[in-house]
């Protein structure tokens, strides 16, 4: 079945508390992606952020960031007083995300509603608390006593505290117990409001695809709780970090600095940890996206202490084991007896097919340089992969993106949050790249807008079964619209659209396009069924 989507993270929404957030924008703009036709928004991941305010540099695996809690839906609940943070400044641009400020203000703020909220009165808080405690209790203590080191990572911490010594953890238990129960308050809130929000949505018929980041943070209360999941020496020190290796965008390639797996233990546990953390994804998403996912075919391991990715080297990761036992947990079908019948007959395969009704709902992110072994294992395991419509009419990047190459069974980007504006992309080409995409598309003039939209009408007009436009896109918006420039700091994770700028008529042009290109007819049926 043909289906489209709009990429907006939370965070990008308008509201008029410094970000977007669970308000009453969020439902408008559901509203407006059903008037559009859509059946999917895609979000970034809802972690709380950390280091340069990147989503996938969060403080938990599990936890959800309190900044998209919102603060007019506590004022209801007679939690806050409207006064007590209309007047604060949250920032003073609309069309971005100041942190810094968030941080100086957004938490006293819920401090407030904390203290009003008597949670350990509020049986249903209990029993989140209770159903929820795998996680739950270790990520409250964790930014607890993260506080009490003024915000330090675990490994700067006391030397009881940072080994977890048994003591020092009952120690901190009891003198920071109120801040513990603030912490656990803020992820109450957090999963009670975006529920309300989900099911809106799909009320609405849209499906949420949420992002899973393949890594964690080494600040976070998962690397501080669970050492034996990575690759640390017996002082809990990494031993070798992800990143990325050299190619042409940095000579240096990335450091990422997160902690690696260390795939053999998580092998003789079942794979465990990564089933629960998925059977936590799907309880906030419809589909999830794996983020890089060729880490699970090789890694790109650093030793730790380098200043760049230059010295490091790939290591072979878990493969279809980890897939194979995901599968088996969640009851789904033998990919791999399926796939090789497939192979061996000839015949293809839908995403519906092989990652259809009654089965999980993911798309791998194989994007990059794809070697065989990747492309097998994207393969085995059924799961759409992805193709980004910029990548084909760029010499700078790998692989072969044409779209005359694509399968059914994948999800088409025009880019994501990683990619430069479809706009502002066109006009950093080469010559030699520009001159390739506009006789493959016919664009007989330079017009900004005609030449977005002509992208976006070869995207929707793919043989992909899922097709997913950024919204900066379809607002045709330059540089300025950018969410992330991978291997920088600063200025990233800021953009936000403008209230009022997802017109109807916008809607309705998205809707007739999507419609011509047979992507209508699933959101038909599921408002209908609905």
């Amino acid at each position: 079945m043909r289906t489209c989507g709009i990429l907006l993270p939370v965070s990008s929404l308008p509201s008029p508390y410094g970000i977007g957030c669970f308000s009453k924008e969020a439902y408008e703009f559901i509203d407006h992606l059903a008037q559009a036709g859509q059946t999917y928004w895609q979000i970034l991941p809802l972690g709380p952020t950390g280091y340069g305010d990147s989503p996938y540099q969060s403080f938990s695996a599990f936890a959800g960031n309190p900044y998209f809690i919102d603060l007019d839906t506590l004022a209801q609940e007679g939690l806050l007083e409207k006064e007590e943070y209309e007047a604060l400044d949250f920032g003073t641009e609309p069309r971005s995300v100041d942190y810094a400020k968030l941080y100086q203000t957004r938490f006293e703020v819920l401090k407030n509603a904390f203290l009003r909220a008597k949670v350990e009165q509020n049986a249903e808080f209990l029993l989140f608390c209770e159903e929820q405690k795998e996680w739950l209790a270790d990520y409250s203590l964790y930014m607890a006593v993260k506080n009490r080191f003024g915000g330090k990572s675990w490994d700067e911490w006391d030397e009881d505290i940072r080994m977890r010594q048994l003591e020092a953890m009952e120690r901190y238990r009891r003198n920071c117990r109120e801040e513990i129960l603030y912490y656990s308050f803020l992820q109450y809130e957090f999963a009670k409001q975006w529920s309300a929000v989900k099911k809106y949505a799909n009320g609405q018929g849209i499906r949420i695809i949420g992002d899973i980041p393949i890594y964690v943070s080494f600040d976070s209360s998962d690397s501080w709780a669970n050492p034996e999941l990575f690759q640390f020496n017996s002082e809990r020190r990494p031993v070798r970090v992800a990143g990325c290796p050299p190619d042409v965008f940095s000579a240096d390639g990335q450091l990422w600095g997160n902690p690696l797996y260390d795939w053999d233990y998580h092998e003789k546990t079942g794979y465990s940890w990564w089933i629960g953390r998925l059977e936590h994804c799907f309880s906030l998403y419809d589909v999830v996206r794996i983020d890089h996912f060729r880490g699970f075919d090789e890694y790109f391991a650093i030793p730790y202490g380098d200043k760049t990715a230059a010295g490091g080297s790939w290591q072979p990761g878990p493969g279809m084991k980890l897939f194979h036992a995901i599968q088996e947990h969640f009851g789904q079908k033998d990919v791999q007896t399926r796939f090789d019948a497939q192979k061996n007959s000839g015949t293809g395969s839908s995403c519906k097919e092989k990652n259809g009704a009654g089965e999980l709902q993911i798309i791998a992110e194989d994007l990059g340089y794809v070697t065989e072994s990747v492309k097998r294992l994207v393969a085995e395991s059924g799961y759409p992969g992805m193709k980004v419509m910029e990548f084909a009419f760029d010499s700078r990047e790998a692989g072969d993106y044409m779209p005359y190459t694509y399968t059914q069974n994948c999800v088409v980007y025009t880019g994501t949050h990683d990619n430069q504006t479809l706009a502002a992309w066109y006009d950093e080409l080469t010559d030699e790249d520009r001159a390739l995409a506009a006789d493959y598309l016919c664009l007989k003039d330079e017009d900004r807008r005609e030449t977005v939209w002509a992208f976006i009408r070869m995207t929707l007009a793919s043989v992909a079964d899922t097709a997913i436009i950024p919204l900066q896109d379809y607002l045709c918006l330059g540089a300025e619209a950018r969410m992330n420039h991978p291997a920088t700091l600063g200025k990233n994770w800021t953009w936000r659209m403008l209230p009022g700028e997802f017109t109807e008529d916008l809607a309705e042009k998205i809707r007739h396009m999507c419609g011509m290109y047979g992507r209508l007819e699933i959101i038909e049926k599921g408002k209908k069924d609905c």
